[in-house]
């Protein structure tokens, strides 16, 4: 799975990685610098995200075409754009695994929602969940941890769902409309990732004569 996302990203032709109900998650292609362009200015995303995936595309890079070779060629990130399945294919935003440690076994998420109209219908949270099970099956990840500002409760409740445990506070450690602000440190490792998986996943049709075999409905 590895090696096609790969193929399919260097082809620059979009590649469907993971798929849930209601949204799949696609390869980065050089076109999405588009939306990129968008989000780096949205000063709300900004607030609330305060995304250096996003600064760095439109500071480092200066929102060159660039800036898509770098991720493409970068070992230790993976970046995936998140896509209703229902529309016109325009990604709400987009997800990614960083700083990650194969050898280790960990790595860090950002889940951002850009669309607003995207924003309270789940789609972070189910996005999560599927990058969350490509960095355990596919990169062997044991643990990914995510970092959120104090005053961003959605992105809070979001990780609490998926059975983040908050580990830590780095006490004022960000800078926001003139004050300071605590990060929140939440991780979550591999057997209770498993754990939630197991929680999501359909249930199995029964057994002849133990039912009537329906199958459960499941995010």
């Amino acid at each position: 799975a590895g090696a096609a996302a790969g193929a399919g990203a260097s082809a620059a032709v979009p590649l469907v990685v993971a798929r849930a109900r209601g949204l799949h998650l696609r390869s980065l292609v050089p076109d999405d610098l588009r939306y990129l362009d968008v989000w780096a200015d949205d000063a709300t995303l900004e607030h609330l995200v305060g995304s250096d995936f996003l600064r760095a595309y439109r500071e480092t890079y200066d929102r060159q075409p660039s800036f898509y070779d770098a991720v493409l060629a970068d070992p230790t990130e993976i970046v995936l754009m998140i896509v209703p399945s229902r529309g016109d294919g325009t990604p709400v935003g987009l997800v990614r695994l960083f700083d990650i440690h194969v050898q280790d076994g960990y790595a860090s998420m950002e889940t951002i929602v850009a669309d607003r109209r995207a924003a309270r219908r789940g789609y972070g949270v189910i996005a999560s969940r599927l990058i969350i099970a490509y960095g355990v099956d596919v990169l062997g990840l044991r643990r990914i941890e995510c970092k959120v500002y104090a005053y961003n409760q959605l992105s809070i409740n979001s990780l609490l769902r998926n059975g983040f445990v908050q580990e830590g506070v780095l006490r004022k450690a960000a800078f926001k409309n003139g004050r300071y602000w605590d990060i929140m440190v939440f991780g979550i490792l591999r057997d209770e990732i498993e754990a939630q998986r197991r929680k999501d996943r359909y249930l199995l049709p029964a057994a002849p004569g133990a039912g009537d075999g329906s199958v459960g409905d499941s995010p």
